[in-house]
């Protein structure tokens, strides 16, 4: 997205806590945790093991609720807006049913809905062509590969059409090579759809190519740690990767860490 013209707020995170277990042996997930979403943009939530960052996606898509603090989504609490399917939700399992095609997973949400199948075929249609599967429609999960599965989930998210996706570590269980295409892939459907995705990862790469934003957070309890723009190119997959301005931007995003440690360290000393 160009962040040159006027931004729309789609999601607001403001000062959220998160803390697990009761009271003696309390875990802090998430402190204090501010930040804005805007509409149709790429934001992805990038740190280590354990800082939070798919507990805070949780709590955007009201499968936790915060300890403190407040998010809201457009005007609406979580729970309004996941109650009126605002968005789809990817996680790094696909959990698709076994026994049903690739094309009976990625109807499943709008049968659920009592949606008649005349009215949700051409849409699931438009979703399996748009995620390159057409020749395996009627192949089930089992017969896949793990890029083709994941595929299908994220085609499952999209099928009622929410102007959010929330992703957590989609890719994460990928190899080099297909993970490549996924990422181009996902570039490709939000170019199409003109979705908000907020995305999880711990790769420092994916973030920097995927990403119109990179919120980079501290490690346990979860923090931000810095907020950053990026600069996304045209071109091929090999020519962004191999660019001057994507090892800065890697290197900078990078930094962040190697500021985190050296702070740690002054603490500790």
């Amino acid at each position: 997205m160009s962040l040159g013209r006027q931004k729309e707020t789609e999601i607001r995170v403001d000062d959220v806590s998160m803390i697990f277990g009761s009271k003696g042996k309390e875990v802090t997930a998430l402190t204090n945790v501010s930040f804005e979403v805007y509409r149709s943009e790429f934001v992805s939530l990038l740190g280590p093991s354990g800082c939070g960052k798919s507990t805070l996606l949780r709590l955007m898509a009201d499968l936790l609720e915060p300890t403190s603090g407040r998010i809201t989504i457009g005007e609406e609490e979580p729970r309004e807006v996941r109650l009126k399917r605002k968005f789809g939700i990817v996680f790094q399992s696909p959990t698709l049913f076994e026994w049903r095609t690739v094309k009976d997973n990625i109807e499943l949400p709008m049968e659920v809905l009592g949606l008649k199948k005349s009215e949700y075929s051409a849409i699931s249609e438009q979703l399996i062509e748009m995620v390159g599967l057409s020749k395996f429609k009627h192949h089930y999960p089992w017969q896949l590969s793990g890029g083709m599965q994941q595929r299908v989930a994220i085609a499952r998210a999209l099928s009622l059409d929410p102007p959010i996706l929330l992703m957590d570590e989609p890719f994460s269980a990928l190899d080099e090579f297909t993970k490549e295409k996924l990422q181009l892939d996902l570039l490709d459907i939000q170019k199409q759809t003109n979705k908000t995705i907020v995305f999880v990862t711990h790769s420092i790469p994916e973030a920097v190519f995927l990403s119109d934003r990179v919120i980079v957070m501290s490690a346990h309890p979860g923090r931000v740690h810095s907020i950053l723009e990026m600069e996304r190119e045209e071109g091929s997959y090999a020519h962004i990767r191999n660019s001057e301005r994507f090892h800065e931007m890697t290197a900078r995003v990078r930094n962040c860490f190697v500021d985190e440690e050296d702070s740690l360290n002054e603490r500790m000393a």
